[in-house]
């Protein structure tokens, strides 16, 4: 791994505050909202994750362990359980990409479920083809901020698109059957007209 000094561009012996200067600057520097429909967004989400690996491997090798679970500072993943707004860009970003299975297990690591952890989930559900599941997140989404017409309108969507499924398929079936049905009866008067004709259309019947 590359020295995670050298990737914060910071030395050593640099103290507590000028790692954590030096690692938002960073953070601001890659974050999603700065390349958006920028062709080097997923450069840009590489570089980001390299900051926050250096970053946490910093925190395990100072004695203070300032970024670890047992002290009260956050990393960048981890600020996800206050505000969050940076961690969902990322992931958005993610998303975005294609890159479904980091960016669920990043949700995943997030003990805080906000709306937008739900909405997120959705959008990796909806990706999967999984349209239950990603309707139900929606639906969630939506009831904690009923007000967010992103999340109202991913609902709206994702609902429409399931219903005229199953009215599709619920159709084929039974349509199917009076279609079946209608075919049965045209055979049978067309066998009675042949037998009064002097032929037999259905020699069974």
């Amino acid at each position: 791994m590359t020295n995670p000094y050298e990737v914060l561009g910071i030395k050593e012996n640099a103290s507590d505050e000028e790692v954590k200067k030096a690692y938002r600057e960073s953070v601001k520097k890659y974050h999603p909202d700065q390349y958006q429909n920028n062709p080097l967004s997923e450069l840009a989400s590489e570089k980001l994750r390299e900051v926050n690996e250096a970053y946490e491997a910093i925190n395990k090798m100072r004695p203070n362990g300032q970024g670890s679970s047992n002290s009260g500072s956050t990393n960048y993943y981890d600020s996800a359980n206050s505000s969050g707004s940076s961690d969902y860009s990322y992931i958005r970003s993610l998303i975005n990409s294609g890159k479904i299975a980091e960016a669920e297990r990043l949700l995943l690591e997030i003990k805080h479920k906000s709306a937008e952890w739900y909405f997120c989930m959705g959008q990796i559900y909806k990706s999967k083809g999984w349209y239950d599941n990603a309707k139900n997140h929606y639906a969630t989404a939506t009831n904690m901020e009923p007000g967010n017409f992103e999340y109202r309108k991913a609902y709206s969507d994702l609902n429409g698109t399931t219903s005229n499924y199953a009215a599709q398929s619920n159709g084929r079936g039974y349509r199917q059957t009076d279609n079946c049905c209608q075919t049965c009866q045209c055979l049978i008067c067309s066998d009675c007209c042949c037998e009064c004709m002097g032929g037999d259309l259905i020699s069974c019947c």
